[in-house]
């Protein structure tokens, strides 16, 4: 069943444009990860799928329902939005932080059940040590981790993350990516995540959608669209794909002639 649909969307600044003609179906409780090269169009796909940017033409629907008639708390509601980073100004406790993301659901004040709701959240992504601690205090790695738990505390069935796994190290990114993965397949979310490492986005999604230059050209499971012809293509890289377990994984070998035009 489809979870999200997107078609002939179009974004563009002044005279530039940014997103052609990009028609995607998303399945209910799906892992989808959006790679491509950086000025792909991903960040900006995301923004358009949360009404952060207005696309300038085309259709999103999520559950069936046209974005463009859907009101701000309305979209919340159903679909929660990880940022790249947290751009958060004034100190909040790990427990505040991820409260907010009940806000969709509550007026002003919160209440005893939404509480409930957080200690339940942070003890499924096991970070309730954490509640007390103030969000700006702790690792890139745990604020992401802190971040996703808003998310899921915001109680919707679609979560659209934003390269969560930047500028972590390995045993992060992998908890990143674990802590998804886990919510997708218990909680039945479905996730869009714009990642850049394929590897990774190989080994968790289910499905991987590559972008170059504004519009989708590979769309499918990940052993369809990780090939060397469409890495060749959109990345300007010779690559080797192995398979591990029917999983393919990439070794990038050199650069190519072509190059991506950045």
């Amino acid at each position: 069943m489809v979870k999200v649909k997107i078609k002939d969307m179009c974004f563009g600044y002044a005279s530039t444009p940014i997103l052609k003609d990009v028609s995607v179906d998303i399945h209910r409780s799906s892992f989808v990860s959006l790679v491509g090269p950086n000025g792909a169009g991903k960040s900006t796909m995301l923004k358009c799928m949360n009404k952060i940017l207005m696309p300038d033409s085309g259709d999103i629907h999520i559950n069936e329902c046209n974005l463009k008639n859907m009101k701000r708390m309305e979209i919340a509601r159903n679909l929660a939005y990880v940022p790249q980073s947290s751009n958060r100004v004034f100190p909040t406790t790990v427990f505040e932080t991820v409260l907010m993301g009940r806000r969709p659901h509550i007026g002003w004040f919160s209440n005893e059940e939404d509480k409930e709701k957080v200690w339940q959240v942070l003890e499924e992504m096991g970070i309730d040590d954490l509640a007390l601690c103030s969000f700006d205090e702790l690792s890139g790695g745990q604020q992401q981790k802190i971040l996703i738990a808003r998310a899921l505390a915001q109680d919707t069935g679609v979560i659209l993350l934003d390269e969560p796994t930047s500028n972590l190290d390995i045993w992060h990114q992998l908890d990143v990516m674990e802590s998804v993965q886990k919510l997708v397949k218990e909680k039945k979310v479905t996730a869009l995540m714009a990642v850049h490492d394929l590897n990774l986005a190989s080994r968790y999604s289910d499905q991987i959608l590559m972008m170059k230059d504004g519009k989708v050209v590979s769309a499918g499971e990940p052993c369809e669209v990780l090939t060397t012809e469409n890495i060749a293509k959109v990345y300007g890289v010779e690559a080797r794909v192995h398979s591990h377990a029917e999983t393919p994984y990439v070794m990038p070998l050199k650069q190519l002639n072509i190059g991506i035009g950045i």
